[in-house]
C-alpha cells in the first residue's frame, strides 16, 4: 500500500484506540465504583459483623491459646463459616502453648515512712510464677539497657528490678508509641536475669496514663535464669518512681501463680469461596483468634477477625462471584509463639496438603509428584483494631504499591486515603518467602492502645460504624485484587 494512504489509516486506528480504551476504562471504574457502594451499604444497613463480635467478646470473653474460651471460639468461627454457605469450611490443627494466669496478682511497695503502696500489676505471657508466698526483695529502678549495664551485678544481683522506660509520646502514629517501650516487655527479664536480678516489674507498653496494667508476651533465654515478670499500670509506675526518689531502698513483694502447662491441639480456622476463573489462585484475609483473656479481646483482635469473616459475608449476600478463591484464615497463637502463622505457612508451601485447591507437577523422570506452594494473589491482615479505617499499609515491590494506590480515588471518599508501603501482619509475614505481596489494614490509632492487653479491651469499646467500615474497606480491597490482579 502506498504510503500516502496508509497514513491516514494508522491516524484513524490510532485515533479510534484514543477514544475507545479511556471509554471502557472509565466504565470499568463505573462498574468498580457501583459493587462497591453496594459493599459499604450492606455492611452498614446490615451490621452482621458487630453483631458477631457481640457473641464472641460477651459469651466467650478472652480466649489465650490453650484455654476452653480458645477451643470455643474455634468452634463458633467455623460454625459461622458454615452458615454462610461456603465452598469449604476447614479446621487446621497445631499444637499450642498452654499459659495459665492463676490467682490475681499482688504488687506493693513496703515504705518505712508511709506503710504499704499497693499497685496495678498483671502477670506477662509466658512469665514464670513466684510461688504461693511471693517474691520479697529490694526493688531499683532503671530506665534502660545501658543504665542497667552500668549499675551491673553489683547492683542488681539479689534484687527487682524495675524498667521504668516511658513510650515516646511524639509519634503520631501511637505504633510508633508502642514501638518505642515494648521491648522492655518482651526482654526485660532475660536482660536483667544476667545480672543476677529474682524478678522484674515492667512500665506498661503503652502512651496512655491510666490504672490498667497491659500484659503481653515475654521471652526468656536458656542461658539465664527464668525470673518472674509482671506489668505495672503507667500512673503507678509514676507512683513508684516518685516513691523511689524519697526511698531508694524500697521492698518490693510481688505474687503471681501464672505457670507453663503441656502443649494442647488447637486449630487454624479456614473458609473459601472458590473462584470461577482461577480457584487456584487465592486471595487470603484474616485475624487472629486468640486474645490475652484481662478483657474480651474486641480490638484485639476480635474486629479484625469478624472484619474478614464479613468479607466473604458481603461476596455471598451480594452475589458477588470471584474470579479468584477468597480464603478467610482465623488464626491461632497470634499472642504468644505464632503457630498458627507458622502452621498456615507451611499449608501454602506444600501445595494445600490436599484440603485445598493444590497445583502440582509430575516429575517425568521418577514418576513422583512435585508440589508447588500454593500461588496468593495477596494476603491480607487485620490487626489494628476496629477504630476507623484510613487505607492500607502495604507489604510488596514499587510496582504492586503503585497498582495499588491507582485505585485510591475508588477508594477515597470511603475516607481511604493512605496506600504506602510498610508492614502488615504477624500472622501473614512467612508468606513473604513466597513472593506473596502483603496488606495490613490502617487504622486511626490514637485510642487502640488505651485498650491493647488490657483488662478495657472490651465490647463496650466498639463502635458499630468503624467496625463496619472496616470491613467493607478489606472487601473493596478484595475485590479490586481479584478484578485487576497484582
Amino acid at each position: 500500500m502506498p504510503l500516502f494512504r496508509l497514513i491516514p489509516l494508522l491516524f484513524l486506528k490510532f485515533t479510534l484506540v484514543v477514544l475507545v480504551f479511556p471509554f471502557h476504562s472509565a466504565s470499568a471504574q463505573n462498574q468498580d465504583s457501583i459493587i462497591i457502594r453496594k459493599i459499604y451499604s450492606e455492611a452498614l444497613s446490615n451490621p452482621e459483623g458487630y453483631q458477631s463480635l457481640e457473641y464472641l467478646c460477651t459469651k466467650i470473653g478472652g480466649r489465650i491459646c490453650g484455654s476452653p474460651q480458645a477451643e470455643l471460639a474455634v468452634r463458633w468461627v467455623k460454625e459461622r463459616l458454615g452458615d454462610m454457605g461456603l465452598d469449604t469450611v476447614f479446621l487446621q490443627e497445631l499444637k499450642v502453648v498452654h499459659w495459665v494466669r492463676g490467682e490475681k496478682e499482688t504488687g506493693y511497695a513496703e515504705s518505712i515512712k508511709s506503710g504499704r503502696h499497693e499497685y496495678h500489676v498483671c502477670a506477662l505471657g509466658g512469665s514464670v510464677g513466684t510461688g504461693e508466698k511471693g517474691l520479697s526483695a529490694l526493688i531499683v529502678e532503671v530506665k534502660d539497657y545501658e543504665e542497667l549495664a552500668r549499675f551491673g551485678k553489683d547492683k542488681i544481683a539479689g534484687k527487682i528490678v524495675f524498667f521504668n522506660h516511658p513510650a515516646d509520646p511524639t509519634f503520631i502514629s501511637t505504633f510508633g508509641s508502642y514501638g518505642s517501650s515494648v521491648g522492655y516487655r518482651a526482654t526485660g527479664a532475660m536482660q536483667a536475669a544476667r545480672y543476677g536480678a529474682l524478678g522484674v516489674v515492667i512500665r506498661s507498653a503503652t502512651p496512655v496514663h491510666d490504672f490498667n496494667p497491659h500484659t503481653g508476651v515475654m521471652h526468656y533465654a536458656d542461658s539465664v535464669p527464668k525470673i518472674p515478670a509482671i506489668a505495672i499500670s503507667t500512673n503507678d509506675a509514676d507512683r513508684l518512681s516518685e516513691l523511689l526518689r524519697t526511698e531508694p531502698g524500697l521492698q518490693f513483694l510481688m505474687r503471681t501463680t501464672c505457670q507453663n502447662l503441656p502443649e494442647v491441639t488447637s486449630y487454624n480456622v479456614i473458609g473459601e469461596i472458590r473462584g470461577t476463573d482461577h480457584p487456584e489462585e487465592i486471595i487470603a484475609v484474616g485475624g487472629h483468634i486468640d486474645s490475652w483473656e484481662l478483657g474480651e479481646g474486641a480490638h484485639d483482635d476480635g474486629a479484625g477477625l469478624v472484619q474478614t469473616m464479613e468479607v466473604l459475608r458481603l461476596f455471598k449476600t451480594l452475589g458477588i462471584r470471584p474470579k479468584h478463591t477468597i480464603r478467610f484464615v482465623g488464626f491461632m497463637d497470634e499472642e504468644i509463639a505464632q503457630r498458627g502463622a507458622k502452621r498456615y505457612a507451611e499449608f501454602v508451601k506444600n501445595g494445600g496438603e490436599g484440603l485445598a485447591l493444590r497445583s502440582s507437577a509430575t516429575n517425568k523422570m521418577t514418576g513422583s509428584v512435585e508440589v508447588k506452594p500454593e500461588k496468593h494473589l495477596a494476603a491480607i491482615e487485620c490487626d489494628r483494631g476496629g477504630d476507623t479505617p484510613q487505607g492500607f499499609s502495604i507489604d510488596a515491590t514499587d510496582t504492586q504499591v503503585q497498582k495499588i494506590s491507582g485505585w485510591k480515588q475508588l477508594l477515597l471518599p470511603y475516607g481511604l486515603w493512605t496506600f504506602e508501603k510498610g508492614g502488615s501482619g504477624v500472622d501473614v509475614k512467612d508468606l513473604k518467602t513466597f513472593g506473596v505481596p502483603l496488606l495490613g489494614m490502617v487504622t486511626d490509632s490514637q485510642r487502640y492502645f488505651d485498650f491493647h492487653h488490657s483488662a478495657a479491651d472490651k465490647f463496650s469499646n466498639i463502635n458499630v460504624r468503624e467496625l463496619e467500615l472496616g470491613a467493607a474497606a478489606v472487601a473493596a480491597m478484595v475485590l479490586l485484587i481479584d478484578t485487576y490482579g497484582l
